[in-house]
Order: C-alpha cells, then sequence, then structure tokens
C-alpha cells in the first residue's frame, strides 16, 4: 500500500528540477560571502518580498530565533498571538537562547492579532512585535494587507520593529492574488521557508533591510549557521521561487476538495469555507486524535494531531488529485462505524 502522506507541506522527493539544479550548482565559502548560487538566492528572495537584502539559514526556527536576537535585546518582550508557531513551537528556544520574553495575546480565528490588544499590551520593555502569515494552528488562513498595516501602524507610531513570520507568504499572496511585496512592505522583517510548499529539501530566508541583515549574519554564525559549500542545497531555492510559487494554487484547490469531502465523514467536523490554502484542521466528534490518527495511519494516510480534538491534513507538491481522492476513500474505510 502506498502511502499518502498529509502530516505537513515538506516533501520527502525533491523534483528533478531541484535534483539537476543542486548537482551542478557553483559553490565558494559562504562563511565569507563567496558562494555565488548563495548569493544569488539571496538576492532573489529579497527582490521577491520587496526587501533590500536577505539570508539563507537552515530552517524556519533559525530565521525566526536570528530575527529575535538582532531585533531584541536581552529580556525584552516580544508581543505575539499564543497561537503562533514561534511561541507555541519556537517559544523555548526564543527564551532560552534570545533570552526574550513572550507576551502572548488571543489569536482569532484567522490568525489575527486585535489591533487594540497590541496597543494595550505595549510596554517599555517591549522589543518586537510579531505576526504569522499564513497562519499554521489556524487552519493556513490569511493575514490580508489591511490586517498587517492595522498592526504595523502600532508598531511605527511607538517605534517598534515588526517582524512577519511568513513560513507559507507566497501561499497567503496566491489565496489573495496579490504580489507578495504587498504583504510584506511594512514589515521591518520576514522569514520565509522553502522546504515548506516550496518543496526544497531545506532552507529559509530571513529578510530585511542592509543593517538588519548584516546584523542577522552575525547571529546566524552564533546560533551555529554559518555553512559553507551551501550553494549545493541553496540551488533548490532558486528553482523554487522561479517555478513553485505559481503552483501553490494546485496544493490550495486540492485542499478544497478534500476539505469538502472530509465534512461527509462521521467522526469528523470541517468547515470548508475556513479552509483558504493548503492546511485542513478536522475536528473529531467520536473520540480523540490520536485514535484517528492510528486508524487513518493503519490506511496509510499519515496526519497530525495539533491537539486532542484535532487532526491536521496538509496538502502539497507529490499529492496529486488522484491522491487526494484515493485518501478519501482510505479515510471513510477507516473511520466507518
Amino acid at each position: 500500500m502506498d502511502i499518502i502522506d498529509l502530516r505537513s507541506d515538506t516533501v520527502t522527493k525533491p523534483s528533478p528540477a531541484m535534483r539537476r539544479a543542486m548537482y551542478r550548482a557553483e559553490v565558494g565559502d559562504d562563511g565569507f560571502g563567496e558562494d555565488p548560487t548563495v548569493n544569488r538566492l539571496e538576492e532573489l528572495a529579497a527582490a521577491k518580498l520587496g526587501k533590500e537584502a536577505a539570508l539563507f539559514t537552515a530552517s524556519g526556527t533559525m530565521s525566526n530565533l536570528v530575527a529575535v536576537l538582532t531585533h531584541c535585546q536581552e529580556n525584552k518582550e516580544v508581543i505575539l498571538g499564543a497561537g503562533a508557531h514561534m511561541s507555541y513551537n519556537e517559544g523555548e528556544g526564543l527564551s532560552a537562547l534570545a533570552r526574550a520574553v513572550l507576551r502572548t495575546l488571543p489569536n482569532d480565528s484567522c490568525g489575527r492579532l486585535s489591533p487594540q490588544d497590541v496597543e494595550k499590551a505595549l510596554a517599555p520593555q517591549t522589543g518586537l512585535i510579531a505576526l504569522e502569515n499564513t497562519h499554521n494552528r489556524c487552519g493556513g488562513a490569511v493575514l490580508t494587507t489591511a490586517d498587517i498595516e492595522d498592526v504595523a501602524r502600532i508598531a511605527r507610531r511607538h517605534g517598534l520593529p515588526l517582524h512577519l513570520d511568513g513560513a507559507r507568504i507566497f501561499n497567503a499572496a496566491i489565496y489573495l492574488g496579490t504580489e507578495p511585496t504587498l504583504l510584506t512592505k511594512h514589515v521591518s522583517s520576514v522569514s520565509f521557508c522553502l522546504s515548506k510548499g516550496l518543496a526544497c529539501p531545506v532552507g529559509s530566508l530571513l529578510c530585511g533591510n542592509k543593517d538588519f541583515v548584516a546584523g542577522a549574519r552575525r547571529y546566524r554564525k552564533m546560533v551555529g549557521g554559518g555553512m559553507r559549500q551551501v550553494g549545493i542545497i541553496a540551488a533548490a531555492g532558486i528553482v523554487a521561487l522561479e517555478t513553485e510559487i505559481e503552483r501553490l494554487a494546485e496544493d490550495h484547490a486540492n485542499a478544497a476538495l478534500l476539505a469538502q469531502e472530509l465534512a461527509e465523514v462521521k467522526g469528523l467536523k470541517v468547515d470548508p469555507a475556513a479552509v483558504q490554502t493548503n492546511i485542513i484542521m478536522a475536528e473529531v466528534t467520536d473520540g480523540k486524535s490520536t485514535e484517528v490518527r492510528g486508524k487513518l495511519a493503519s490506511y496509510g494516510v499519515l496526519v497530525t494531531c495539533p491537539d486532542e480534538a484535532r487532526v491536521r491534513l496538509v496538502t502539497h507538491y507529490g499529492i496529486s488529485r488522484r491522491d487526494v481522492t484515493e485518501a478519501l476513500k482510505r479515510t471513510n474505510k477507516a473511520l466507518k462505524p
């Protein structure tokens, strides 16, 4: 039985084009800024998001950590959503390594922070405000340009930097039918993952102005991110930014179909109208999410459990419309009363 892996939009098999690019990549010592492939990727990433410069890192977690280290002095507060990936999945690292104090505020169902809540939370020790787009734990929900501007206006008024965890920023842009630069023009820095929907084997980019990126480069080295002939993997990122962004619409269409059909499966509760991009959060109405995950795994469908009440399914490169149809057939069998 073939496995249908819906756990995440990270992939295990890079495209043939990426493999060819990695094999042929021209490399140098990125520790000295001399890897031409990395330099090209960083220039391309900065241009895609309308920033002056970019820094290649090993992961989105590293990008966000380096951003906080660069923006904040020790013991400064970072205001962010309680459900944000930076808080929920990366909070220990930010606290231990950046000495940041996380001040969490409620996210609404679309991943937004209330501007009024942000304003009230500001204090002399506030050093950074952070947003997430798309929002992972809110089912891939998208922040609009207006949502971001509402918070950016507060940050500007108080002289604070605004960081955007844009791991899936291109999914947001495709959903809104807008240029990514319009979603990032009002933020001080933005990170995005190459290894999520863009289907690369590894890597993330952190973008901002030249002074910010120069400082971030120092902190990347401090946390062990100074790599050498890294153009071998950066080459895949160039292919992704040149060919994979528009393809994300296929993932969104597959997720919409999956959500529509899952809404009819007994034991699951799904609101298809709430699925905007490539992530589906299905509420388990009969038993625990871990039980559902086990039943699906026995039929070769892999999902994750963000909590006891929900399972998460993610469409991505390598998951075709046929795979979605097959996953639905197996789900119906696995959860049949």
